[in-house]
């Protein structure tokens, strides 16, 4: 059977009309907005840590009208089940056998809103669907819907009825990020016109299924130069013999930075990934995978892996 023809996909333009999109609801955040263009572009999950009522949620509803995608919200709290996000197996009398109802994750773009309010045995249960893009039930596994993409928000641990996420779910995010308060006269815009919520109700898919696909496609062919990689390898290193960190960026996040470079590339108009790229992605790609010694916030991660990516030379 032949494969419907695709439309050629025009990048740039593809690329501008969905930050645009996202834009309107999401004022003076060009840079998360960019970042958020880039992770979707890598085929990498988003996590979107902040204090409460700076946008977090709003984002992540954005990029998924934008996209016209399957969309499911799960709004994690400390009594949410696994299977209530995987699905379950009932007893259908008519057929005298069980049959698998698939649950919220079987949707293209999934939010996982305040994730860190769920219990840890409920948060594992995204690690399968997370890297694997299948859930396993009662010995069965089912392949989860392409693309798919999971936005989850969470509050800073200090906040009451929160659960840390292990290191083993952070490193499956491509990269996190913090979208703060808004410049003032954002903010003032936005109290006059009494928020957003409207314009949000009202925003249309810009990007398509196949568009996406296209695009992911594109940024994986951006090539990137060896000394590049060698550069990348030895920021992997620094962290990981850091006298700063007790635990370093895995070769998951490695991969993650590598095809980070490749899509940021792709939305400035290169065909090629240039120094510049991994020094601006290194903190919203590694800070959430790394620890710290003495403890502390994103914050301090990204100003920590931030002084490492300056102590190294430039490729040339």
């Amino acid at each position: 059977m032949t494969e419907p023809a695709v439309a050629p996909v025009d990048p740039l333009a593809s690329i501008a009309a969905f930050e645009g999109n996202v834009s309107r609801v999401i004022r003076g955040k060009a840079e998360a907005v960019r970042l958020a263009t880039v992770s979707l572009l890598a085929r990498g999950h988003i996590l979107i840590e902040d204090v409460p009522g700076v946008g977090k949620t709003t984002l992540a509803h954005a990029i998924a009208r934008s996209l016209g995608l399957a969309f499911h919200r799960i709004q994690f709290t400390s009594d949410l089940l696994p299977s209530d996000i995987i699905g379950v197996s009932i007893f259908k009398q008519d057929r005298q056998a069980f049959e698998f109802t698939p649950g919220p994750l079987f949707s293209n773009v999934v939010l996982a809103d305040e994730i860190n309010r769920a219990s840890p045995k409920t948060q594992s249960a995204l690690l399968e669907a997370m890297s694997d893009h299948k859930v396993s039930v009662e010995r069965k596994r089912y392949t989860l819907p392409d693309p798919f993409l999971v936005l989850a928000t969470q509050n800073p641990l200090e906040f009451h009825g929160t659960f840390p996420l292990p290191e083993s779910q952070l490193d499956r995010f491509l990269m996190s990020l913090r979208l703060g308060y808004p410049p003032p006269e954002d903010e003032r815009r936005l109290l006059l016109a009494g928020g957003v919520d409207g314009v949000l109700e009202e925003l249309q898919p810009v990007m398509s299924a196949a568009d996406l696909r296209t695009l992911q496609g594109l940024a994986a062919d951006v090539r990137v130069d060896e000394k590049l990689v060698d550069y990348m390898m030895a920021l992997a290193e620094q962290t990981r013999s850091s006298s700063e960190l007790l635990l370093g960026v895995s070769t998951r996040g490695l991969q993650s930075l590598y095809r980070a470079s490749q899509a940021l590339a792709l939305t400035e108009g290169r065909d090629y990934a240039v120094p510049d790229d991994v020094q601006r992605l290194a903190a919203p790609v590694l800070a959430h995978r790394v620890s710290l010694k003495r403890g502390g916030d994103l914050d301090a991660a990204r100003r920590v892996i931030e002084g490492l990516v300056h102590s190294l030379a430039v490729p040339v």
